[in-house]
């Protein structure tokens, strides 16, 4: 009885091992073949050139704004000159100008009255002796006062505006090189101001991301 198991055994085991394995065959699929490639391959300074270009960093034009604003105090427009803001020249020459006449227009108004109020008080003839006015000195007195102080403030918008010329000379030099930044943007927006009474303002806003 165990010889005859055992040649059972035998024979289920032979015919175990002779079936095929479809995963002992040999695959015959089609697989690309390397091929050479048809575009001419670039040169050793070509990659080197390559590489030096995007690795190297920007350098913008730079303007010293120590210089752009020592070029504005000595004459005022020179610092935009120096920035390549030409059109600017003509703005500040106009404005520093203008405030220049109106102080020597004053100027010369008031040392008129100053010098009549003088006369007055010393009973000296002056051109507006033959006027005939009550309390001459007091008029002058105001006159030469009301002058004084027109000078006084065109001297003081004057200086104000030359003040700005170099502070424009020196800010412009500072921020050329973050003109093309991406994280400093200057531009037009709408302004929600949640306290007050109006929805919405135009107005200007400034980004700077560090």
């Amino acid at each position: 009885m165990r010889n005859l198991c055992f040649i059972l055994f035998l024979c289920c085991s032979l015919n175990v091992f002779s079936q095929a394995n479809r995963n002992d065959t040999i695959r015959t699929e089609q697989h690309p073949t390397d091929t050479l490639s048809a575009v001419t391959p670039k040169s050793e300074m070509e990659i080197i050139s390559g590489i030096e270009m995007a690795n190297a960093s920007m350098t913008p034009m730079k303007y010293s704004p120590t210089k752009a604003g020592l070029y504005s105090a000595v004459l005022p427009g020179l610092g935009q000159y120096y920035n390549k803001k030409y059109w600017k020249i003509p703005i500040v020459w106009g404005a520093i100008g203008t405030g220049v006449g109106f102080i020597i227009y004053n100027d010369k108004v008031y040392r008129k009255y100053r010098n009549a109020f003088v006369a007055e008080l010393n009973g000296i003839p002056h051109e507006f002796s033959h006027y005939n006015i009550q309390n001459l000195k007091q008029a002058l007195g105001r006159e030469q006062d009301r002058w004084k102080r027109n000078r006084d403030y065109a001297i003081a918008i004057t200086g104000l505006l030359y003040i700005l010329n170099i502070v424009d000379a020196v800010v412009d030099a500072h921020l050329y090189e973050g003109r093309n930044d991406p994280d400093l943007a200057f531009k037009p927006a709408i302004i929600f101001d949640e306290y007050g009474s109006q929805a919405a303002v135009p107005g200007l806003s400034l980004h700077y991301r560090f």
